[in-house]
């Protein structure tokens, strides 16, 4: 909607400090390495290396497209396609880990598990080990990660750590609920130009700040040392009696937050991360400064579009958008990081689809080092969002599953109300009711005192007796 547009556009211009906003777009997808392993032997999409005479020419076919699919985050048509391909060839491994990989991409653990069955390769055992932890089966995840890290040719900053936290996490349940059905509360804003989603959040029982961050699979806590259990109670702690919202046993990695707590100005305790948000079903509502959290699912809006949402291994969040009305428009795959304070960075291949040339971009002003440009077209749902500004991304990572056009950032959340649903699977988008409202209507004219007062004239159907153009002689 133009309104939204409107919204999100004059971002680009206003926000303060934009010589650290390349930085900050650059850098961007890195959380989603955090979730794939960023260092993890054959972190991408396995293909066939030339002929494989057990690959039969139609389920290669299928498996083709699927692959293509994939890399571009179309989700739904990727697992029709491996579908199609394992009718044919059942077996193939290269069929069976990209069919493991569109699963838990879409959050079906017991699919992505089932096709690994008998796979002991290392890269099986990465996709099988996040399967079982996002599942919550700890003890079977340490396993697989464990095997996994055994190879000294595997480095995975994300398997150390989880592999830790699932072995002292025995019998534990990860991400209990217990208090009331819901939390709620104030979402502050801590200036005008920065519109990160961040609530208040208790942390062990110490009052702090949360920093929803959907670039990250983990819950991350301020500190150093080792990954831990923790607890966290969302509410207005001000206020005993209001409605609250308790979660144990929430497995958190510890890192440095100082730096991001300085550049946000804002005491950042902990980063809220997808596996968390999947499991509390949130609301936010930046532009009204409130936030909800349940343990349920939450029934639909009386107005709202859904956008289907899809998962980097299981982590970073990734969506499409059309960047046209035509039904055959290209599309664009967006990788969501809500800690990015800016609406929309684009890469080269973002702007390619766009059908905007990198030499039309021109400089911020007051930043020469950062490039802008117009997007003329972007759909979520049934948003339309013409002439969209964007900066350029300029170093986008290579070595994810996906290929990435671009980056949303928080801005563009701030510019909706949000809900997670569906077990994190899609987003309800709702308009603000502000800029829904029609514009009112001007007061009517005061008739002059004394003036005559006729009633209406209600104009009939053409060559009615009385419509203008009917004949008074008939």
């Amino acid at each position: 909607m133009d309104r939204t547009a409107r919204f999100v556009a004059p971002l680009v211009r206003a926000l303060p400090g934009l010589p650290r906003v390349q930085s900050a777009a650059r850098l961007a997808l890195l959380p989603a390495l955090v979730a794939c392993g960023p260092a993890l032997i054959a972190c991408g999409p396995a293909g066939s290396s030339g002929a494989d005479p057990a690959f039969p020419p139609l389920a290669k076919k299928w498996y083709d497209r699927g692959l293509e699919s994939f890399r571009g985050a179309d989700i739904a048509d990727a697992e029709s396609a491996v579908a199609s391909a394992l009718r044919i060839a059942p077996e193939h491994e290269d069929v069976r880990m990209l069919g493991a990989r569109v699963a838990l991409a879409k959050l079906d653990y017991d699919r992505c598990v089932e096709l690994l069955q008998g796979l002991d390769t290392g890269e099986a055992r990465g996709l099988r080990g996040r399967a079982h932890w996002y599942a919550g089966r700890i003890d079977r995840a340490a396993d697989e990660l464990e095997a996994l890290l055994a190879d000294p040719g595997v480095r995975d900053e994300w398997a150390e750590n989880v592999a830790k936290l699932a072995r002292r996490g025995g019998g534990r349940t990860p991400f209990r609920l217990s208090g009331g059905m819901l939390g709620y509360g104030e979402m502050p804003r801590v200036s005008q130009t920065n519109l990160s989603l961040i609530i208040p959040v208790e942390v062990n029982g110490e009052e702090g700040l949360g920093l929803v961050h959907t670039g990250y699979a983990e819950t991350v806590i301020d500190g150093s040392g080792d990954p831990a259990w923790i607890s966290l109670r969302f509410g207005d702690t001000r206020q005993p009696d209001a409605s609250h919202l308790e979660v144990k046993d929430v497995p958190a990695i510890t890192k440095d937050l100082s730096g991001l707590s300085r550049q946000m100005n804002a005491p950042i305790k902990v980063l809220l991360g997808v596996n968390l948000l999947r499991h509390i079903h949130p609301t936010f509502d930046f532009e009204g400064g409130q936030f909800v959290v349940r343990s349920f699912e939450p029934p639909p809006p009386p107005a709202a579009t859904t956008v289907r949402v899809a998962y980097v291994r299981g982590g970073g969040m990734v969506m499409r958008s059309a960047l046209g009305r035509e039904a055959s428009s290209p599309h664009a795959a967006l990788f969501v990081d809500t800690s990015m304070n800016f609406p929309f960075a684009f890469a080269e291949t973002g702007w390619k689809k766009a059908g905007v040339t990198l030499a039309s971009l021109q400089a911020v002003p007051g930043a020469p080092q950062l490039k802008r440009g117009v997007i003329p077209f972007m759909q979520l749902g049934a948003f339309a969002l013409p002439n969209v500004e964007a900066v350029h991304l300029a170093e986008p990572p290579t070595d994810l599953e996906m290929q990435i056009d671009g980056t949303i950032g928080a801005p563009l959340f701030a510019a909706f109300r949000i809900t997670l649903h569906d077990g994190g699977r899609a987003l309800w988008l709702e308009d603000h009711p502000a800029r829904m409202a029609p514009p009112e209507a001007p007061p009517a004219e005061e008739e002059p005192e004394g003036k005559e007062l006729k009633p209406p004239t209600l104009e009939g159907p053409p060559g009615a007796p009385g419509a203008p153009g009917a004949d008074d002689d008939e």
